[in-house]
């Protein structure tokens, strides 16, 4: 059992395999470890939050928990990301490539993987995503990835959004 109480085996870990790249869920000892090494205050904050977010909830783990984004030769080049599962059946997605590995497609390849496994998930009808107004390359990913801006802005910048689409 972990600190709250609750028995650590309704995880469920997820991993996704695309052309180049390994996209999973964090376990508990991963995204510890993510925290400790992050120098960057606001990503650590970010970090702690999707912790708690999946110790709370480790039934719903992988809508809370890091997502590590390998190369398939295990390189970590980034993480991405769900903000949880929402009641009206919305997700919203948060990512980030370290900089030495941006400009090759992997956001949108890592982007594009997890939000179609995403929508196929039941209860799932939509992803969210907001990228900061300068940030032209991730909307830019986003676009390619089937998102439609909503018109409206929130905390980060513009709203994007991409609704279900059939599952096979």
């Amino acid at each position: 059992m972990d600190r709250l109480g609750k028995t650590m085996e309704t995880v469920r870990m997820i991993k996704l395999d695309t052309e180049r790249l390994i996209i999973y869920t964090s376990s508990r000892e991963e995204m510890e470890k993510t925290i400790d090494d992050e120098t960057d205050d606001i990503l650590k904050m970010a970090y702690q939050e999707m912790l708690q977010g999946s110790l709370t909830h480790p039934d719903q783990w992988e809508w809370y928990a890091i997502w590590m984004i390998e190369r398939k030769d295990g390189t970590k080049i980034g993480d991405l990301c769900f903000k949880g599962l929402n009641d009206d059946g919305s997700v919203e997605i948060g990512y980030g490539i370290l900089e030495a590995y941006q400009n090759r497609g992997y956001a949108t390849e890592a982007v594009g993987a997890a939000v179609s496994w995403a929508l196929c998930q039941p209860g799932v009808t939509r992803v969210d995503a907001e990228t900061e107004p300068d940030n032209k390359a991730s909307g830019r990913v986003l676009e390619k990835c089937g998102f439609i801006p909503t018109g409206t802005t929130g905390e980060e910048g513009p709203r994007f959004v991409r609704y279900r689409d059939l599952c096979v």
